[in-house]
């Protein structure tokens, strides 16, 4: 197995990781009364019609934590 490329054990295993972390950051931000949809920048409009949801700030703090973690990863 010295090819360089990940088992289907490693790949679970990352996966699952990524999994258990992003929910303990959920849990930490609802914990601290912030939750994803009522960010700054995310904007939410009513009308007679029905109702929009715009969640600009939710996407780019997304958007953020993607990009460190893709960073992180292929550097090592």
């Amino acid at each position: 197995m010295g090819t360089g490329t990940p088992t289907l054990g490693t790949l679970l295993l990352c996966i699952g990781v990524g999994v258990v972390v992003l929910g303990a950051i959920v849990w930490a931000m609802e914990r601290l009364g912030v939750r994803l949809g009522d960010l700054p920048l995310d904007f939410h409009f009513k009308g007679p019609r029905g109702e929009l949801h715009i969640p600009f700030g939710t996407s780019i703090l997304i958007s953020v934590v993607l990009t460190i973690a893709a960073n992180w990863l292929l550097r090592r």
